[in-house]
């Protein structure tokens, strides 16, 4: 959040977008706010909401991008943060924005933020994709039945940007709100019962309307039933009595025939406003039958992650020898300068270590892995493999959603930790945290890469990503079985392939390079010369010799028990550590081919970082957090310990 040190109350208006997820609300607000979010196209996978201060015209405004939801219910995290700030928060227009290809759809939440009275303009994004599926929208119709501005935009490209938020101001200095979209007549006479009801018992100071909670309170909301539970108890029986009047005369529960209801006006009003015509042949179906396809999807997975980490590899090693030779002759020159063996030399050397151990070293990967990434999630075929590993997220017991926390582990672990809020149940959230916190993050895919993949190759640092996948598997099926549970099939929504724009792809990079650049950079210089005194004053024997037990399992020289201290702290610091404990950044000279390999595969399954520590703790309490870093630690060892015996017989 970014609010520039202004209070809400400082800003001319606070606006607010609200939409179903996939719809293009974090694009538009990257385009106006700048790069401040990453937009996904996984739903469920943004569960926070992000505000920033914007401009607009003469006004300076905060912006809010809210979680992407179906409906104003709290049925889960999303709907509960988006609910509770639309209620409580201050908000002076919502910009509901559409998905124009799913129209019918979308409109059910479009009727429930209309209940609101807040003033709003409804934003039709990706119109041009409405079109290609033959859907000609009549906006001025649509604008006349809701009572409300509709825009249209293409938010990928920029389109309609500026008109939209031009209509947002206006809407917000007029204060109009929107038509109330009547149920049916026997339905509307029992809201207005419950309304009247609660008007006449309710305190008049509250944040929502009585027409809206009644609503509610008929559809069984838990939060307004909760609340009315709480604060009212003398209302309880009046309310059951009117969902069950409502219930007897539908034959199905309340909750039921409010969404009926919502469910056939958002059709009659789709229908009112569109003409549908032959829609355009679309190449991205026939790529679907391929990259979907229940054997070839999986073929084609496996081979673009093979080009993926393969391309990652050798544009990084093209990059990593020659920086670590500039990095290694300022090292010289400097203890040169500065006599070889003073504590001059040493500081001097250690920032040199650490600072171009994160230029030659890390970067390098880093850069590419990002950029692949979000190339793959704005293309639309993360989605798809989320797709893919649903029945693989099943087969270990696990709800289908826990595949999201997976994927967005291999970007940031503590992302991924926070996005298991998006599952219901307590044992799938521990669970999935497990598995997101194994999953290598892009930390770890630059020890993967700059140690693995550099001195072993690409092929041998992609099969080190399959063992991690089957052992999050085997561990997950092992938990799945002492914890069991039944698990819900998963609907996800899958979006079209889209050309994403290189400024994006950049920006979003960038955004996630940040981390790196800005606290874990420093945290590498830090420690380099933290490493640096420790051997200057020979403290290193000693820490070596407490962690001796470990690496005497692992068959690692004495030297290296140090960097695994570092890596708690940022996973990046063991591999730069290594080269600096080692005394070389040609480790072929001190470690056999088997020694690199065992380093790297007990770093990439110990204990997680701080950052994810902290995570976990706030997720899933201490307890739990305790256990996952002993399990990961202990996992490491075995795993560590059965890679070296394996590196035994085969070297």
């Amino acid at each position: 959040m970014d609010l520039n040190n202004k209070s809400d109350q400082e800003f001319d208006f606070n606006i607010v977008l609200v939409g179903q997820p996939n719809c293009g609300k974090s694009t538009i607000f990257n385009e106006v706010a700048g790069y401040r979010s990453i937009s996904s196209n996984f739903p469920g996978a943004t569960i926070q909401y992000t505000k920033s201060r914007v401009r607009v015209g003469g006004e300076v405004c905060a912006l809010v991008d809210l979680p992407g939801i179906y409906s104003l219910s709290s049925f889960d995290e999303a709907e509960r943060v988006s609910q509770q700030y639309l209620i409580n928060g201050p908000v002076d227009v919502i910009v509901n924005v559409i998905d124009a290809s799913l129209l019918g759809r979308s409109l059910e939440l479009t009727l429930q933020l209309l209940d609101l009275k807040i003033p709003m303009v409804v934003c039709l994004n990706m119109i041009d994709e409405a079109e290609k599926k033959g859907i000609f929208i009549d906006t001025s119709e649509l604008s006349k039945k809701l009572g409300v501005v509709v825009v249209t935009t293409v938010a990928s490209r920029g389109r309609g940007i500026d008109n939209l938020f031009k209509s947002v101001v206006e809407t917000a200095e007029k204060g109009t709100t929107g038509n109330i979209i009547k149920n049916s007549r026997d339905v509307e006479i029992i809201i207005a019962k419950l309304a009247g009801i609660l008007k006449d018992s309710l305190d008049s100071s509250l944040p929502f309307l009585g027409r809206l909670l009644a609503v509610k309170l008929l559809e069984n909301d838990p939060f307004f039933v909760d609340y009315i539970n709480q604060s009212h108890p003398e209302l309880t029986k009046a309310i059951e009595d009117f969902q069950k009047e409502l219930s007897r005369t539908h034959g199905r529960p309340s909750d039921a025939v409010m969404n009926g209801e919502r469910h056939a006006l958002s059709l009659t009003l789709f229908e009112e406003v569109t003409r549908l015509g032959k829609p355009k042949k679309d190449w991205r179906k026939s790529v679907d039958k391929v990259l979907m396809h229940n054997v070839w999807g999986y073929f084609f997975l496996v081979l673009f992650l093979f080009i993926f980490f393969n391309t990652i590899f050798r544009f990084g090693a093209l990059i990593e020898a020659p920086m670590m030779a500039l990095v290694e002759q300022g090292v010289k020159e400097t203890a040169r300068m500065f006599g070889s063996g003073s504590m001059a030399a040493m500081v001097s050397g250690a920032v040199i270590n650490g600072f171009g151990g994160g230029l030659a070293i890390i970067l390098p990967y880093l850069f590419p892995f990002l950029f692949g990434l979000a190339l793959l999630e704005d293309i639309g075929y993360l989605p798809r493999v989320a797709f893919l590993m649903d029945a693989f997220m099943h087969k270990i017991g696990l709800h289908g959603k826990a595949v999201i926390p997976a994927v967005i582990g291999y970007g940031c672990n503590v992302p991924a930790i926070m996005a298991t809020r998006i599952l219901e149940s307590p044992r799938d959230r521990f669970i999935a945290s497990l598995i997101a916190a194994m999953v290598p993050c892009a930390a770890r895919m630059t020890i993967i890469m700059g140690l693995v993949g550099f001195y072993l190759g690409g092929t041998a640092a992609m099969l080190i990503y399959l063992l991690n996948l089957i052992v999050i598997s085997i561990s997950g099926r092992v938990l799945s079985k002492l914890l069991p549970e039944v698990t819900p099939g998963m609907l996800l929504e899958i979006p079209q392939y889209q050309i994403p724009r290189i400024e994006t792809l950049l920006q979003k990079t960038w955004l996630r390079l940040k981390e790196f650049i800005f606290i874990a950079w420093p945290l590498l210089v830090g420690g380099s010369i933290i490493l640096g005194f420790i051997e200057y004053f020979n403290f290193s024997m000693l820490i070596n010799k407490m962690l001796s037990p470990i690496t005497w399992i692992l068959g690692l020289p004495s030297q290296t028990g140090i960097t695994l201290i570092f890596g708690v702290f940022k996973k990046e610091l063991s591999m730069l550590m290594l080269f600096q404990a080692m005394g070389t950044r040609d480790l072929l000279t001190v470690m056999t081919y088997g020694q690199i390999l065992v380093f790297t595969v007990f770093i990439v399954f110990y204990v997680p970082c701080v950052a994810t520590i902290g995570a976990l703790y706030k997720a899933i309490g201490s307890k739990r957090m305790i256990l996952i870093t002993v399990f990961t630690f202990i996992l490491a060892l075995v795993i560590g310990f059965l890679t070296r015996v394996l590196t035994w017989v085969v070297w």
